[in-house]
């Protein structure tokens, strides 16, 4: 089939030109129109650690009620796509590193609230309608729409399939019932664990700055916002970092939340392993060293890293250049002269993607450990929550006494199949396209209706390529219905943005935000946070004037060029809802639907084979008898597919193990949700596969006697009924030394 043409969809999770080309394949091979739509439907700081500060202050009278949790979330690690890049071919083989949802809960003692960071590309509407399903069941009312956050790091190599609206089906091969279902649970159950260990508790605010670890890849867009807004800041990115530091009242670290503006794509779209990427190292970082002596995923404290106004941020500092030849790309649409914008790459600030994920990873750990540790403002007060859902689609906007705008029906622009610096795509489509091109407009007349006056009118500048507002079948291609909502606690205000704010409409939100809070005398020095990807995905949102650019973020922002002034009108109302104590007054709004009758495009997992003479576990490729710390331990065993292991959560592909004479004992010391191991499933013919697992012996690494094992299952059929059967294989036992033995 074709590769993708929108390879970046990036954030959006969709090659939109992905589904065109397949439409033509389909149409070449005779298919019908109607089946067409059918089938397309630990390296730790060098740095010397700060010496924490103890607050003096006596704990508050009234302290707030504070519960933390982790849960594991990932889901199958073979063949399910990933999501983020909208490439069909790239689908999961293996992992990098475990995927994990982290819940913090804080009451004031008559009021609640939930923030969930989950290790996933972005909350969906679906997926956030099972999680409150699933949580009504267990607590009734406790948890609702109204004061439940979820948020997803935004990680380009987390599991799709867990979509309900057309569009972000098509490359996620329809809704993965195998897939949903990990994120489902690992979030409820990091809500259940952060219930049960509530706990009197403080919270302090702390921030600071992170200077050369993200790079606006749009600077056209962003200069052409006003220039006296502009020059209110030192730079076009956000560079501040904001930590909330949970403590009970004996001053025990629970757990640290964190906000930082970059986008978790510095696992390129190369890549076929499962990962948090760099916002997720740096939570790894955090907890194993605060949770000592525990494996990943495991010990109480929690550490989460969300993204926030990331939207034309990239974390690939050195920039865009054409790989092909070396020559800087064109600065208006990011395109090279030969090639186009698949040539044009943004890389950095490592080698590769693993040292730029780790380099990452590390400067946003170091910051925030060094804020955790001074922390000293503490929170008090109360905590508030407000949550209305708003049909975007017809909202209107008044900009002043006498100028009313209204935002549109979705539609995707041009400049969304030219995919950004990050990953572009393969033909003839740039960013910053204001006009259509007769080609392609073509064929999208004929398989897909031209785009009506009203929604060409209404997205104007925008040349249409995919009126997803007027595309029904066999469910709606985008959401109309979306949520908007606040949480507060004390002095900080949590914003969550259905998508992803750019770094100049963050920042108009946020202070719109903070203004409607501060005209009441019950919040003063307001920090008002924006995080991204929360509770359903509706693409970007640009300002008014970076989307008369239309590079990829405007041809992105699905509700038109005044998408952000809805958005930060409703804002507006939660926020004034709050300080005036009438949030109960807010109208609910309009439900969004739950469609019961998703398709699936995923086929079974086909009955697994091994080599001729050769059994499930065996080892083909031995591992050598002895390495030096900083070498590379490879291991090759027969196996089968990851899929057939169903629910994996908690539980590990892989050990490296030490050997402990003094006891004749083997004690794990990684699992696949390390850093230093990588679990690589390859798929063969014929149903047959093989895992190659790799140790990075990390230079801390102590000197002794090491093996590694693999454990997985395989399917067989016995008649006619599918039977499931676990092994596990083991490597040679090893020697790791310090220094290498001389001859």
């Amino acid at each position: 089939m074709c590769r993708s043409m929108a390879r970046k969809a990036v954030c959006c999770g969709l090659g939109s030109l992905e589904l065109l080309l397949m439409v033509l394949f389909l149409l070449m091979t005779g298919i019908s129109v109607g089946l067409i739509t059918v089938l397309a439907v630990n390296l730790n700081s060098q740095t010397q650690e700060p010496e924490e500060t103890v607050p003096s202050a006596k704990p508050p009278e009234n302290p707030f009620l504070i519960g933390v949790g982790r849960a594991d979330c990932t889901g199958p690690v073979g063949d399910i796509p990933l999501m983020g890049y909208a490439n069909s071919d790239q689908t999961a083989g293996g992992i990098h590193t475990r995927l994990f949802s982290r819940a913090f809960i804080v009451d004031d003692g008559s009021k609640r609230v939930v923030f969930v960071s989950a290790e996933i590309g972005m909350v969906s509407q679906r997926l956030r309608l099972e999680v409150l399903k699933e949580l009504e069941l267990k607590y009734g009312d406790l948890y609702r729409q109204d004061n439940v956050i979820l948020s997803g790091t935004h990680t380009h190599s987390g599991l799709a399939g867990y979509f309900q609206y057309t569009l972000f089906m098509i490359t996620s091969k329809g809704y993965i019932k195998s897939s949903i279902q990990p994120i489902v649970n690992g979030i409820v159950k990091s809500i259940d664990v952060a219930h049960n260990n509530m706990r009197p508790g403080r919270i302090f605010l702390n921030k600071g700055e992170i200077v050369g670890s993200n790079l606006n890849r749009s600077p056209h867009s962003y200069m052409n916002n006003p220039k006296e807004e502009r020059e209110r800041y030192k730079s076009n990115t956000d560079e501040q970092i904001v930590t909330l530091k949970f403590t009970d009242l004996d001053g025990d670290g629970m757990g640290i939340f964190s906000w930082f503006a970059v986008h978790p794509v510095s696992m390129n779209y190369t890549n076929r392993m499962v990962s948090s990427d760099n916002l997720g190292y740096a939570s790894y970082l955090f907890e194993q060293e605060k949770n000592i002596g525990s494996l990943p995923g495991e010990g109480p404290f929690v550490a989460a890293f969300a993204t926030s106004n990331s939207g034309d941020v990239s974390p690939n500092t050195r920039g865009p250049y054409c790989v092909n030849t070396g020559d800087k790309c064109d600065y208006l649409n990011s395109s090279c002269p030969i090639g186009g914008t698949k040539m044009c790459v943004a890389f950095g600030p490592g080698d590769d993607m693993f040292e730029s994920t780790r380099i990452i990873g590390e400067n946003i750990y170091r910051k925030a450990k060094e804020l955790y540790g001074s922390a000293e403002k503490e929170l008090h007060g109360s905590v508030h929550a407000a949550h209305q859902w708003v049909n975007m689609t017809d909202v209107t906007v008044q900009l002043n006494s006498t100028h009313s705008v209204k935002t549109c029906k979705p539609a995707l622009g041009h400049s969304f199949a030219a995919g950004t610096i990050d990953g572009g795509g393969d033909l003839n489509f740039t960013q910053g396209a204001v006009e259509g091109d007769p080609f392609w407009d073509g064929i999208r007349d004929t398989l897909f209706g031209t785009p009506s006056t009203e929604i060409q009118d209404c997205q104007n500048p925008k040349p249409i390529l995919f009126s997803t507002g007027e595309m029904n079948w066999p469910f709606p291609w985008h959401p109309a219905i979306v949520d908007v909502q606040i949480i507060t606690i004390g002095s900080v205000a949590i914003v969550a943005v259905p998508g992803e704010a750019t770094t100049m409409s963050g920042r108009r939100i946020r202070e719109a935000v903070k203004q409607e809070l501060e005209m009441h005398n019950t919040f003063t020095n307001t920090e008002v946070v924006v995080t991204g990807l929360c509770n359903v995905y509706t693409h970007y949102i640009t300002t008014f004037e970076e989307y008369q650019v239309q590079r990829y973020e405007g041809a992105s922002t699905i509700y038109g060029p005044h998408t952000l002034s809805a958005y930060i009108q409703h804002f507006r109302g939660l926020a004034k809802a709050i300080v005036e104590g009438k949030v109960g007054e807010l109208p609910k709004g309009p439900e969004p639907p739950f469609f019961s009758n998703v398709f699936s495009l995923l086929a079974e997992p086909p009955v697994d084979k091994v080599p001729e003479n050769t059994t499930f576990g065996q080892v083909l490729e031995q591992v050598d008898s002895l390495y030096k710390v900083g070498e590379v331990v490879s291991v090759t065993f027969v196996a089968g597919n990851p899929r057939n292991s169903g629910d994996m959560r908690g539980k590990t592909f892989i050990t490296v193990e030490k050997f402990h004479n003094s006891t004749d004992t083997w004690e794990v010391i990684h699992t696949d949700a390390s850093w230093e191991t990588r679990f690589h499933w390859i798929k063969g013919s014929g149903g047959q596969s093989n895992a190659t697992v790799e140790w990075h012996i990390p230079l801390s690494a102590e000197s002794g006697t090491y093996r590694i094992r693999h454990f997985g299952h395989y399917k067989q059929r016995v008649i006619i009924t599918p039977v499931i059967t676990a092994y596990e294989g083991a490597s040679d036992v090893f020697q790791v030394t310090k220094t290498l033995y001389s001859h």
